[in-house]
């Protein structure tokens, strides 16, 4: 069951295409929901998983949030060309941090509008990642809002870059500050099972790790 959870994640500088193969055979014997991947290997891993269930999901603005937003929104067009399923877009949190809600709602929108609107490659998954650690609970809630009305599918809580990952205080609040037709992403530090189920327990329907074999292993053990 908790194999659909997981966004098995692979985001090192230090990735090899012999790494990105391996992610992708694991997630083929796990039955992962997905791989996430740097844009630069979502067409490897697309070719990998051609014929499993697997998602490919990449990252874009990634991990500051500061590019443009229409840098951003050329990224999130290039990774759907290269054949990316989902799109992990990371909000630009200095301008979170200024109050600048009519900016980040655009940062946002571009990307949606990437995602949505393309006739040729057909409507992709956008999940807004927040960096719960840079922000505070009024800032968390604020974002999850204009996600909302932008029409996102999912928030999410980190890069896994960032000084912190998720907490289920921040999952649960996520939770209830999202429309009824979206869903949270928890990600960054969950590198076991009791940290996964107390996340999907918080309300996330989705985790993103690196540690997913190891869990699933464990899970093995405990059955």
């Amino acid at each position: 069951m908790y194999n659909s959870y997981i966004d098995h994640t692979l985001l090192s500088a230090q990735a090899k295409v012999s790494d990105i193969k391996k992610l992708c055979n694991e997630a083929k014997e796990y039955k992962f929901k997905a791989v996430c991947v740097n844009p630069c290997y979502v067409r490897l891993a697309k070719e990998q998983l051609k014929d499993f269930d697997v998602l490919v999901a990449t990252v874009i603005g990634f991990p500051l949030g500061a590019n443009t937003f229409e840098m951003k929104k050329a990224e999130a067009i290039d990774a759907i060309k290269n054949g990316a399923d989902e799109i992990d877009m990371v909000v630009n949190i200095g301008m979170v941090k200024d109050q600048n809600w009519e900016y980040v709602k655009r940062d946002i929108e571009k990307v949606y509008n990437a995602c949505k609107t393309n006739v040729l490659f057909g409507k992709k998954t956008l999940k807004v990642i927040l960096e719960t650690c840079y922000l505070t609970k009024e800032e968390i809630k604020k974002v999850c809002e204009i996600a909302t009305e932008v029409g996102a599918d999912f928030v999410k809580t980190s890069t896994g870059f960032g000084t912190g990952g998720a907490k289920v205080e921040d999952v649960k609040l996520m939770k209830e500050s999202i429309g009824p037709n979206m869903e949270v992403k928890a990600s960054g530090g969950i590198r076991d099972l009791a940290t996964l189920k107390a996340m999907v327990e918080a309300g996330a329907t989705r985790i993103g790790c690196s540690s997913s074999v190891k869990i699933m292993e464990e899970l093995k053990g405990g059955k």
